[in-house]
Formats: C-alpha cells, sequence, structure tokens
C-alpha cells in the first residue's frame, strides 16, 4: 500500500493526495504523482548537498526521507495560502476577511484567545491569527472538495 511508504493510514495518504493535487491545481507543483514526489525529494536533498559542498550554511533539515518530504510540502502548501504567497494572491482562490467576519470568529471564539491565567487576549492582537484561522479553514475545504470529486468518480 502506498500509504506505507510514507508512514500514513489510507484516510491520510487521500488526504496528502488531495493536498499535492490542490497545490498542482495552484501552480505550486507541475505533478502530483508520488514519482514526482520522490523527485523533488531527491531534488532538494541534492541541493542541500550541493550547497554544503559550496560552503554556504544551511538550516534545516539536511536530508529529507520520502515521509518526511512529504510532510515539508504539505505544510509548505498550507502556508502558502493561509499566509498568501504571491503566487496564491494571483491566483485569487485565497480570500480577504473583513473586520466583521474577523471579530465574529473572535466573538464565537473568545475561549482561543486567552493566557495562562485566563485573561484574554484583544482582538488588535489576534486579528491577523484569525485570519490565518480562517484561510485555513477555506483550504481545508478546496482538499475537501477534491476528496469528493474523486469519490464520484
Amino acid at each position: 500500500m502506498m500509504g506505507q511508504k510514507y508512514c500514513l493510514t489510507s484516510a491520510q495518504w487521500k488526504y496528502a493526495q488531495a493536498c499535492l493535487t490542490l497545490a498542482k491545481r495552484f501552480g505550486l507543483i507541475d505533478d502530483d504523482s508520488p514519482e514526482a514526489l520522490e523527485k523533488r525529494c531527491a531534488a532538494k536533498n541534492a541541493e542541500t548537498v550541493a550547497a554544503e559542498r559550496n560552503g554556504q550554511v544551511t538550516y534545516g533539515t539536511r536530508c529529507y526521507n520520502i515521509a518526511a518530504y512529504l510532510q515539508y510540502e504539505l505544510t509548505r502548501f498550507r502556508l502558502d495560502f493561509v499566509e498568501p504567497s504571491d503566487r496564491i494572491r494571483a491566483l485569487g482562490v485565497c480570500p480577504d476577511f473583513t473586520a466583521e467576519e474577523t471579530r465574529a470568529f473572535y466573538d464565537a471564539n473568545r475561549d482561543l484567545f486567552t493566557r495562562y491565567f485566563n485573561d484574554s487576549f484583544s482582538y488588535d492582537e489576534v486579528r491577523l491569527i484569525i485570519e490565518k484561522r480562517l484561510r485555513e479553514e477555506v483550504y481545508d475545504n478546496l482538499v475537501q472538495d477534491i476528496l469528493c470529486e474523486s469519490q464520484n468518480r
């Protein structure tokens, strides 16, 4: 089973495939196949080796196994949407939220915005976090749409 190679359950693998498909639709990757994922992983590892050989300072993971690289990509794709990259902004798929929408989320979820001693963060302190959270919901809905498409085939 393919998911085992990536240390994922069958359901997690389907979700990961849907995320890869969404990334392809957004133009973040050219190919959403497992083979292309493995090629991108090898290229990323080769890039790090070459940088180290050239005496460049490198940060983060030096050599990805395929499971770790998949998680790296899935996180990167989500972040490209949540903190919209220029490419995502240009597509027009990432929503902006009004002050009323973010304020409504804040008012409905005040329990999410408390400190250790139960005092609350102000709306202004967490407005950007709320926008990111709302974009995460949009991203997850887009992935769910892809999962529904694959079930309806």
